[in-house]
């Protein structure tokens, strides 16, 4: 049997899309500019860009580099952007547009992965979550996942929001400048997002970020470039710990959770 590409292939389009997006979103929201107006525009000369080269990836690729008009190379981060968003869109429709269920819970888990680019990006450029985008998202995500129609599931969600950013609460609290404020509420939001899916994983998404944040802030610390009062961005990995888990790895999780009975 062949396997039906028309949703992950309309998913991976919509996904170049939304990088493109997303670049505005994670150069203009720390510095608190407009993510509608004015144009894109070339930051070196200040030239605005063209609609036919501001297409996803092609554009770039097409410029070779280099802005149009000065000629100054384009960073690369652009269309690796634009084209991991776009994968990312299409991996997570193979994984949840399967059925009718997943189908409901696509809008939410593809709005999850945007909002996780961009605030990844932002964190690790600036080492901030802004509220701007991490608040709204609670109540978006919350009606998407509703969607779903999985009341018991919604449930779950909301205990696991409240135990993950209570768990980074104490964390923040404990160790005051370990990690920042944004990252509190931050977990809660993604501890909702993984706790939806399954207690195993919310486990196993949980507790590879904290691992996986706790592991870069060593390796920083070893390496002299951060010190023991240095906040960590631990936004990329408590991000990077919940898609591994959505993706497939929190099947881990209810194996064990089987393993001890429950």
């Amino acid at each position: 049997m062949f396997l039906d590409l028309t949703i992950p292939t309309i998913a991976g389009l919509f996904g170049l899309a939304i990088g493109s997006f997303l670049n505005v979103v994670a150069h203009r929201v720390p510095a608190g500019e407009s993510i509608v107006s004015p144009p894109s525009a070339c930051p070196r000369c200040g030239h605005e860009i063209r609609n036919r080269h501001n297409v996803p990836v092609l554009g770039w690729v097409v410029l070779r580099g280099r802005c149009y008009d000065c000629a100054e190379p384009i960073s690369v981060r652009y269309p690796l952007v634009e084209l991991g968003t776009g994968l990312m869109f299409v991996v997570v429709a193979l994984r949840l547009g399967t059925d009718d269920t997943g189908l409901r819970l696509l809008p939410a888990y593809l709005a999850f992965a945007g909002i996780g680019i961009a605030l990844a990006l932002i964190d690790l450029d600036v080492r901030r979550l802004p509220d701007v985008i991490v608040l709204p998202s609670y109540p978006v995500l919350g009606a998407l996942l509703a969607l779903g129609g999985d009341g018991h599931a919604l449930l779950r969600a909301v205990e696991g929001g409240a135990i993950l950013g209570a768990f980074f609460f104490v964390v923040w609290y404990v160790a005051p400048g370990g990690m920042g404020f944004g990252d509190v509420k931050l977990a809660g939001l993604v501890g909702a997002m993984i706790a939806y899916l399954g207690w195993g994983t919310f486990l196993v998404g949980a507790f590879l970020g904290f691992l996986l944040g706790a592991v870069a802030g060593v390796l920083l610390m070893a390496g002299g470039q951060a010190g023991r009062k240095s906040a960590v961005p631990f936004g990329p990995f408590m991000i990077l710990g919940a898609w591994t888990s959505i993706l497939g790895a929190g099947a881990l999780g209810d194996v064990y959770l089987r393993s001890i009975g429950l």
